[in-house]
């Protein structure tokens, strides 16, 4: 009779560890979904003043509408795309096309001198910076439930979690080193 108490102890704490270890995964994937919200806020932060920008750049630059076309549709892009790798990728095609329209803007001294231009130009630097931490810790919060999931004998209960995709720049002019050259 005392064995069978003993293995009936040692049977309850086995199924409280591995409801801990569930608990565990909940806890995490919900961590990761709330990181994954919080780059979602500065996303649309900044899929929300491309518009003002591109309409202030085009009263200067009418003939540059190639340019102001990629942007808006580097825009569209991006705010239709789905998941952290669908939107790094959008949002590196978006970055790129950004950094075309700051560059078309050296060319108006008019426009680079408007407090509107400017003000956007401040807006959207700060929201990069905001999208660069959002995006460090949702992937910090993708990778810790990540390693959760995977490891044992997390992994024998994990089976309805899935993997995490981090949010990561997928365009490869942004991650090519500079060249720097004094020639």
């Amino acid at each position: 009779m005392g064995w069978f108490i003993g293995l009936a102890v040692v049977a309850v704490l086995v199924v409280l560890y591995f409801v801990g270890i569930y608990n565990g995964l909940v806890r995490r994937r919900n961590e990761k979904d709330n990181a994954w919200a919080q780059i979602d806020v500065q996303l649309k932060r900044r899929h929300d003043l491309v518009p003002n920008l591109v309409e202030t750049v085009k009263g200067y630059a009418k003939h540059e509408r190639e340019t102001l076309d990629a942007v808006i549709q580097a825009r569209n892009q991006a705010v239709s795309a789905q998941g952290p790798a669908a939107a790094g990728q959008a949002e590196g095609v978006l970055g790129a096309a950004l950094g075309k329209l700051f560059a078309l803007a050296e060319a108006y001294p008019d426009l680079k001198a408007n407090q509107n231009y400017l003000a956007l130009q401040e807006e959207l630097s700060s929201t990069e910076n905001r999208i660069g931490y959002a995006r460090q810790a949702y992937n910090d919060a993708a990778t810790r439930y990540n390693n959760a999931r995977e490891v044992f004998p997390a992994n024998l209960i994990s089976g309805g979690f899935a993997r995490a995709e981090l949010f990561e720049i997928q365009f490869g002019a942004e991650r090519e080193v500079p060249k720097v050259s004094f020639s």
